[in-house]
């Protein structure tokens, strides 16, 4: 998948809770709150796991914390994960 494919696909799930994985095989999930052209922001449900620096790390309350698109492997939506 390449950057814009992954801008698409982050655009479309904007605001759904979702399960990203990264070039160095770690999975987050959680809620994307931000996309812009090169980074993804979501904000992790402690729920479904992940990783992650919790509220607002830097980016004001709600963003998350940001995951740089270009490192994004896979993503798909997190309900299709956890029931």
């Amino acid at each position: 998948m390449n950057q814009s494919q992954t801008y698409d696909l982050c655009c479309r799930y904007h605001g759904k809770r979702v399960r990203i994985t990264d070039n160095q095989g770690r999975t987050h999930v959680g809620q994307i709150t931000k996309v812009d052209r090169d980074m993804v922001w979501i904000r992790p449900n402690n729920n479904f796991g992940g990783y992650g620096l919790g509220w607002g790390w830097g980016f004001g309350p709600g963003f998350g914390f940001g995951i740089a698109l270009g490192t994004i492997t896979g993503i798909a939506l997190a309900g299709a994960f956890f029931w």
